[in-house]
């Protein structure tokens, strides 16, 4: 019986890394797309519309150096 407790978590010892890296690549690839979802709906609330007309040039007194 204890031998099959050293085998086992031996095996589970070995495995842990590739586990690991199976998982976080899972969560990254959910974080990817919620936040690519999320993104645009965002933006769209928070950027003002474009002016459909603009006004004269505003004269400051600075002349171009060309």
């Amino acid at each position: 019986m204890s031998g099959a407790m050293v085998v086992g978590s031996v095996m589970l010892y070995t495995r842990i890394p590739s586990l690991t890296k199976y998982y976080m690549s899972e969560l990254k690839l959910e974080l990817t797309k919620v936040i690519t979802q999320m993104v645009p709906a965002k933006l769209d609330d928070v950027m003002p519309e474009l002016p459909s007309a603009t006004g004269p040039v505003i004269k400051n007194g600075l002349t171009a150096p060309f």
